[in-house]
């Protein structure tokens, strides 16, 4: 497996993993691949993994910039995360979470949050931070990373492909 930065030539595959792997969640699908896609349209998708197995897209990963408060703090937000249903459970999904993550560090990244499954994304070092609030969802479930010693607090805002049509 090689995880790889995506490319205009896996488009159709990643649209395919998205709606796959999100069949069963209200929408079918379609709510992930339209915040990826508009994502990609409006230059605001920071970083877009993909997992390549022998030239076969078997999963992918979004992040994009968050604003916390009233600005951009240097903070990014982790999904979609998708990964094609065959391929569950094989160590896809926690294989690009790690490179993302890695990678944002790299591009000197604050950190990341991630609303998600508390029980999956523990065991990446994303944790509750009642100082971070996302007043849509369960608190339990919205989650950061903080990479070093950055403090940041108030309501944090995904970018607008992320609002529900």
């Amino acid at each position: 497996m090689w995880i790889r930065t995506e490319t205009q030539a896996d488009h159709a595959a990643i649209d395919e993993i998205l709606g796959a792997a999100f069949a069963q969640a209200p929408g079918g699908g379609q709510v992930e691949r339209s915040i990826v896609e508009a994502l990609r349209k409006e230059g605001a998708l920071t970083l877009s993994l993909v997992a390549d197995i022998d030239g076969r897209i078997a999963g992918h990963i979004a992040f994009s910039p968050v604003i916390i408060g009233d600005r951009a703090n240097g903070w990014y937000g982790l999904g979609p995360l998708a990964v094609a249903p065959g391929d569950q459970r094989l160590g896809i999904g926690s294989a690009l979470v790690l490179a993302g993550i890695a990678e944002l560090e790299r591009l000197r990244a604050r950190g990341c949050m991630v609303l998600g499954e508390p029980d999956y994304y523990a065991r990446f070092g994303f944790r509750h931070m009642p100082e971070l609030m996302y007043p849509d969802a369960p608190a339990e479930y919205f989650m950061a990373l903080p990479f070093g010693e950055h403090s940041v607090q108030g309501h944090v805002a995904y970018h607008p492909a992320f609002v529900a049509p």
